[in-house]
């Protein structure tokens, strides 16, 4: 077995910890591998699309999410730098909505993030030059994805102060991040998924 799945606090979403094989030429990591995937998670992640995101240390990415159905699974690694990379429940109705849960991606351990379909994600860069590369089980349709203030007092996200080089962070977020919705308004206006509807969707998954 060359990767590790652990379940994280926020159903639906787990930390991928890889087998790293190394020699004096480099390292040779298998970050995604669709048997063990499925035999951990339970489906396949049907590949839409791929981004790379780079950022400056102190940029703060999210929360973003897409309407459902369809969604947007992501499964989400740093191929360089540092994040601390964020699952958020905003499923109306589940029995840990609001919550969070985190996992340090960076380019020692190599760890990735799956996250399925109907939860909120976000990321902070903890040096400059950070590379994101994720896998998407949809593509980019702005007209179904929409944000969350990642500095909602309710969620109450507790960020690094400091940069991978102990550095202060100062954060740094789009204007259409800073001004999205707390998670009490979007719930309010409608904007949420709610919790049974997205699990229907998962389930009819092949």
């Amino acid at each position: 077995m060359t990767v590790e799945f652990r379940q994280l606090e926020v159903a639906g979403s787990w930390e991928i910890t890889p087998t790293q094989f190394g020699d004096d030429r480099g390292v040779f990591v298998e970050w995604f591998k669709d048997p063990t995937f499925v035999g951990a998670v339970g489906q396949s992640l049907n590949l839409a699309q791929a981004n790379c995101s780079v950022s400056a240390s102190g940029v703060l990415r999210g929360i973003h999410f897409a309407d459902v159905p369809p969604g947007q699974a992501k499964y989400v690694t740093c191929i360089r730098g540092s994040v601390l990379d964020v699952v958020v429940d905003i499923r109306v109705g589940s029995p840990t909505f609001g919550s969070w849960d985190s996992v340090l991606l960076d380019d020692v351990d190599r760890r990735a993030i799956y996250i399925s379909e109907g939860l909120g994600h976000a990321f902070l860069s903890l040096e400059d030059g950070s590379a994101v590369v994720y896998l998407c089980s949809e593509g980019y349709s702005p007209g179904r994805e929409h944000g969350i203030n990642p500095l909602d007092p309710q969620l109450g996200i507790d960020s690094p102060t400091t940069s991978r080089s102990g550095e202060p962070l100062e954060l740094i977020l789009s204007e259409k991040d800073t001004a999205a919705p707390s998670l009490a308004e979007a719930s309010a206006s409608g904007l949420l998924p709610q919790y049974l509807d997205v699990r229907e969707w998962i389930n009819g998954l092949d």
